[in-house]
């Protein structure tokens, strides 16, 4: 037997979940095929889901192909998947830029978000604030959500290892580890975190769902959540549901090994660094050590002019 025959195959994430006779909230198209100059895959799949009951008398939710299988442990999924959003895509950095020129609170960003999580109308993982220098300039618009700081102040305070910092830069939150303590949120320079005070939105539809620490779904009180940099959608080579939902160009997602960005509007790739170099990028809060992976693009050239409401508004704000 040739030293190629003795080498034992790896299994792909489809192919364990295929044996498993389950396939978990979004399933990897290739985790490889990614957009930001790779060849970005647009294929879209619908599935067809039903309730069956496992070997162990639990009761999951699989494709209707895959009924005629043998479905094992709904905890083997879940341990499967756990160790897989730990480990991240191999090879990758992800970064985002925000180019505040182009914000005019249109908050598609966050209502996509919001849908994606299952997050209650209160909350949100991304909010867009409205910002002023100055009484004599006009105001902008600056979306915020978790910066997936390369040396996240949240992750070394967690006393139980349920948020983390994965090797392609993304923070997650392991919510079947969580014990609601916050220490993460008061660590958290950015107001980034927040915590589920109350049952979650779709508490029962999704109660059959076997948990994806990538998509923090279901959600579950007592415990934290925030930006995922949509960690479920990118391992199937799309982009960030905020990316692709906002309707003014306004944000950029990419890896930074291929020095490349996509925009969620016109889904043009350009280099990442010549993006930054040429409009003066820059991050929040440099200066605190984190290294931020999300980057801003300053507010110039914007579309909306100067009017007298703006400093009405900045004086109003000033008074109180």
């Amino acid at each position: 037997m040739s030293e190629k025959e003795d080498k034992p195959k790896n299994k792909t994430r489809r192919e364990f979940l295929q044996e498993l006779g389950y396939v978990g909230i979004g399933a990897v198209i290739g985790g490889s095929a990614i957009f930001a100059g790779i060849n970005y895959d647009k294929r879209k799949r619908q599935i067809d889901r039903i309730k069956v009951l496992t070997a162990e008398n639990e009761l999951i939710e699989i494709d209707r192909k895959d009924a005629g299988k043998v479905v094992k442990s709904k905890q083997e999924v879940l341990t499967y998947l756990q160790k897989e959003g730990r480990e991240g895509i191999v090879g990758k950095r992800w970064v985002m830029v925000i180019d505040l020129s182009r914000c005019r609170n249109a908050r598609k960003c966050m209502s996509s978000c919001q849908s994606a999580h299952h997050l209650r109308p209160e909350q949100s993982h991304i909010t867009t604030l409205k910002m002023q220098e100055s009484l004599d300039t006009p105001p902008y618009y600056m979306p915020k959500q978790c910066q997936h700081c390369d040396n996240p102040p949240c992750v070394a305070v967690c006393p139980v290892d349920a948020t983390f910092k994965r090797p392609d830069g993304i923070v997650l939150i392991d919510n079947e580890r969580c014990i609601g303590c916050r220490f993460c949120i008061a660590a958290c320079p950015y107001s980034a975190r927040y915590f589920n005070w109350s049952k979650p939105l779709h508490e029962q539809e999704d109660k059959d769902l076997t948990y994806n620490v990538e998509l923090n779904v279901p959600q579950r009180k007592g415990t934290i959540t925030k930006c995922l940099f949509s960690a479920d959608r990118v391992r199937e080579g799309k982009l960030p549901y905020c990316v692709g939902a906002c309707p003014n160009g306004v944000f950029y997602f990419g890896d930074e090994n291929e020095d490349a960005v996509t925009n969620g509007t016109t889904k043009e790739t350009v280099r990442f660094k010549k993006l930054l170099e040429d409009n003066g990028g820059y991050r929040l809060m440099a200066e605190l050590g984190t290294n931020p992976r999300v980057y801003y693009l300053p507010p110039k050239g914007k579309s909306y002019p100067f009017q007298d409401k703006d400093r009405e508004e900045a004086e109003e704000h000033l008074k109180g």
